[in-house]
């Protein structure tokens, strides 16, 4: 029974050793993975705005060849509202 405790003790103590090590490494080069991230992120946003900007513009009209007549000016009223009575 002691044997069994022994080896149960000992990969206890593998796994958690390999854990912390793990952790330290992670701890270490989380910069690295970190500006590798953004790199990936930055790279995919480049290649996909494009493609949704494309899809937000609508398309322009095409501008016409000759165009009507000037639009007459509006008539002037003859009078300007109600006046107040000078005395």
């Amino acid at each position: 029974m002691q044997k069994i405790i022994n080896v149960v003790a000992l990969f206890s103590g593998i796994v958690s050793a390999g854990v912390v090590g793990i952790g330290i490494h992670l701890y270490s080069n989380s910069g690295d993975y970190i500006e590798s991230a953004k790199e990936k992120a930055i790279e995919e946003i480049t290649s996909t705005l494009p493609k949704i900007i494309e899809g937000m513009i609508p398309e322009l009209p095409e501008l016409p060849s000759t165009t009507g007549g000037v639009i007459p000016p509006a008539p002037s009223p003859s009078m300007t509202g109600p006046a107040i009575p000078m005395p």
